[in-house]
């Protein structure tokens, strides 16, 4: 009897031994499958990495700072025209 029982108890360990290899299997495969919906997900939804975020980021900086250099320079320029408009109006209004 004690043969048998111990024949039992390996069927029994062996058959929990396959069935938990089975269940490792089904993880591996569940995880391998929402991995790639997820990426998929993410592709579709067009996200962009953020080192080109980072790249576009420092761009529009660089735009800005470069667009408030020549707004300066144009007012600049727009005030010496100033003086020379004014400066030519007022020699024309003592010329007769």
């Amino acid at each position: 009897m004690t043969q048998t029982t111990g024949r039992i108890f390996d069927e029994m360990a062996r058959l929990v031994n396959d069935a938990a290899g089975v269940a490792q299997g089904v993880r591996r495969e569940a995880e391998t499958l929402m991995k790639a919906q997820f990426e998929r997900f993410l592709r579709d939804m067009d996200l962009v990495k953020r080192e080109e975020f980072e790249a576009v980021k420092d761009l529009a900086a660089a735009a800005r700072e470069e667009s408030e250099r020549l707004a300066a320079r144009v007012a600049a320029l727009e005030a010496r025209l100033g003086v020379a408009a004014a400066a030519d109006e007022a020699s024309s209004d003592t010329q007769p």
